[in-house]
């Protein structure tokens, strides 16, 4: 196992650049989900750390040696794909073996690592099977073994559980976890799934247009948003967002009025669906789809022409058209300034 420094990286195609300078330390042993949407440049972060994409600058370092020069095979790594690129001709045992067996590891030793790396992952009763007979998440599964037979310093995941059904990729991440607190590997996790980072990680990287927006443990993110876009990114349903005026020590919302900072100007309320609250003086709020889940009911409304979202445990006969009255829970409020989105209070 090894600490990770990237220091400064920077990526450019031509005269793109895609990833601005980013610095992330991650710890021995831990796992650090890399966040974010479509084309923000977490895939290239990874590739990079894989040795599978060059740098343009900064530096990459894997425990006390800088890769930046070294071939992919020379980093100590593990890579596990979003596709499983299994041979279909060879057994499940063969495949994960196959690394070492390309490596002259001796046949005994590969025969142990498979062994311990099945019982790990409850491939055992499958070792002599083919890719075909297999299901998706036992497909990935030998993937996964695939990398751990490789005892490597560091495990990078590019997006594993993007082919699987909701079923299985709520399965499959009790089995990463799991594994994860078992060999204690240092792991770098790429998901554009936010739910996916936050139950895996301990702390999550959310990125942007290849920058960072912030780094933080699940609830630092979820608690503390830093700004706009990490408020609406983390969470589902994410943060609902209200124009508002600040001024004389008030937030103001329409005719209504709350605690704030000092300061004056527009400002962002951001409030999480779950901390609005039915209340007789509360905002009005016209019912627009009322979705049961049978754990909690899910709401969309309208107030002021902003859409909002409420979320109840408890069980309402809301219908559309109506009006309710919501208030947002005085110490779940978060405020951002209205021009730059960046967090105030």
């Amino acid at each position: 196992m090894a600490n990770v420094t990237i220091k400064d990286i920077a990526k450019s195609y031509g005269a793109v650049e895609v990833i601005h300078g980013l610095n992330i330390d991650i710890a021995d042993g831990e796992f650090v989900a890399l966040v974010g949407p479509s084309g923000c440049g977490k895939s290239t972060l990874l590739r990079m750390i894989a040795g599978l994409e060059p740098i343009n600058g900064g530096t990459i370092a894997i425990g006390d040696r800088v890769v930046n020069n070294l071939p992919p095979a020379e980093r100590d790594i593990a890579m596990v794909f979003q596709t499983y690129a299994l041979y279909p001709h060879k057994s499940v045992a063969e495949n994960m073996g196959f690394a070492l067996k390309v490596a002259k590891v001796p046949k005994a030793e590969i025969d142990r690592r498979v062994r311990q790396a099945a019982e790990i992952l409850s491939l055992t009763d499958y070792l002599d099977r083919k890719p075909r007979h297999l299901s998706g998440g036992q497909r990935q599964r030998v993937a996964m073994g695939r990398a751990i037979v490789r005892d490597p310093q560091v495990f990078l995941f590019d997006e594993p559980l993007s082919n699987l059904d909701a079923k299985l990729r709520i399965q499959m991440r009790t089995e990463i976890k799991e594994l994860h607190q078992r060999l204690k590997t240092t792991t770098v996790f790429v998901t554009h799934d936010q739910i996916e980072a936050m139950t895996l990680a301990d702390r999550v990287v959310v990125m942007q247009s290849g920058r960072i927006e912030q780094i933080g443990t699940p609830l630092e993110l979820y608690d503390h948003p830093r700004n706009e876009f990490v408020a609406t990114f983390i969470g589902a349903p994410s943060m609902n967002l209200l124009a508002a005026e600040l001024a004389g020590g008030e937030v103001r919302l329409g005719a209504h009025r709350f605690p704030g900072p000092a300061g004056a100007g527009g400002v962002k309320l951001g409030i999480r669906p779950e901390h609005l609250l039915l209340s007789e003086d509360g905002l009005p709020m016209e019912v627009k789809v009322v979705e049961p889940t049978g754990s909690e009911t899910m709401v969309f409304l309208r107030y002021e022409g902003q859409d909002v979202t409420a979320v109840f445990r408890d069980r309402h006969a809301f219908r559309s058209g109506e009006t309710i009255r919501l208030s947002p829970a005085p110490a779940h409020m978060h405020l951002f300034d209205g021009q730059t989105g960046q967090r105030v209070v």
